[in-house]
Parts: C-alpha cells; sequence; structure tokens
C-alpha cells in the first residue's frame, strides 16, 4: 500500500518503543506539551476521567525504586491514572480504560514529536505505585511512561524486550481488516 507522508503519518511510521535513554534532563516545557496533547484527547462524554502524575529528574525517578529494566536512566516519568467513576460503563466494558489510553497515545506521539522516546508500560504494582505517589483509592494506575531521550544504541534489556515482544513486527492490513462482515 502506497502511503502519503504526512507529519503525523511520519511519527505513527517512526515512532517505537524507547526502553534506553540519553543521561540528559528532559525539558520541562517538552513535557507540558505532551501533557496538552493528552489535556486535547477525547473521552466518554467529554468527562477527561484522566489524571498525570509527573516525575522530572533522573534522580527522583530513581528515588522511587522502580526496579524494572524500562526504568534505568529514565529522565521522567508519567503515571497515567483513570477515575472510573467519571467515565462510563457499556456491557462491562469500563470506558476510563479507553479514555486513558487515547490520552497516553496522544503523549506517545507528540513525545516522539518533540524527539522524545517512551514505552507504554501497563504491567505494574498497582497498590504499590498508589502508595508511592499517594494516589486515592478511588483512582486507578492505568500505565507508567517513562520518558527521555532515545539512547543511540539500546541497551542489552530493550534488545532483550523488543526480541521478545517482536515490536516492530506488524501484522498486514489483510489479516486484521474485515470489509463488511468478518
Amino acid at each position: 500500500m502506497a502511503e502519503d507522508s504526512t507529519p503525523v503519518w511520519d511519527t505513527i511510521a517512526e515512532r517505537r518503543s524507547v526502553r534506553t535513554f540519553e543521561d540528559r534532563p528532559v525539558e520541562k516545557e517538552k513535557l507540558v506539551k505532551c501533557l496538552e496533547a493528552a489535556r486535547r484527547a477525547p473521552s466518554w462524554a467529554n468527562k477527561q476521567c484522566w489524571h498525570f502524575i509527573v516525575v522530572n529528574g533522573k534522580k527522583q525517578v530513581e528515588d522511587l525504586g522502580i526496579t524494572q529494566v524500562h526504568f534505568k536512566n529514565v529522565p521522567a516519568l508519567i503515571v497515567a491514572c483513570g477515575d472510573p467513576e467519571m467515565s462510563g460503563n457499556v456491557d462491562g466494558k469500563p470506558y476510563y480504560l479507553v479514555d486513558v489510553a487515547i490520552a497516553v497515545e496522544h503523549i506517545v506521539l507528540e513525545a516522539w514529536e518533540q524527539g522524545l522516546g517512551t514505552c507504554w508500560v501497563g504491567f505494574v504494582k498497582e497498590d504499590r505505585i498508589r502508595k508511592l505517589f499517594g494516589i486515592p483509592s478511588n483512582i486507578r494506575v492505568v500505565a507508567l511512561l517513562p520518558i527521555g531521550y532515545p539512547a543511540e544504541k539500546d541497551g542489552i534489556g530493550a534488545k532483550v524486550a523488543r526480541t521478545f515482544i517482536r515490536s516492530a513486527n506488524r501484522k498486514e492490513q489483510d489479516e486484521i481488516v474485515h470489509w463488511g462482515k468478518w
């Protein structure tokens, strides 16, 4: 399929999960722009159920004691949360997850535009994160986003993760799109 190049398309096509970062700080202005992109995301009945906690500074991130490979040498971190009561629920599907996911993807794409990399981390120990950041019990932790300038070369942990997850591989459209019916 021939793709027409647009700034949005280029960002979508080029973006990748980044797990290894340069040892340099992230400018607050860039984080603010990423968060503004999230703020503009659509949500259930425009309820905007999301909340974001930003930790900016390698030492501050290290002091959190998060030991997953994704958090080595991380200059900034965004904790994405959602309030289930501020979103809908249809057929047992809690839409706060969708609302926060859309906002997080807006952050991910704008970060790439800003020359930053991220890696969506969804497997978190929610109770530990809740205590660590003082998150109220009615708020759910949806994802953590380590964020910073991508390193030229990935570390061994990132290479193993990419090999295991196969994040660069994409199915062909005819494998996932059903026109008219399944």
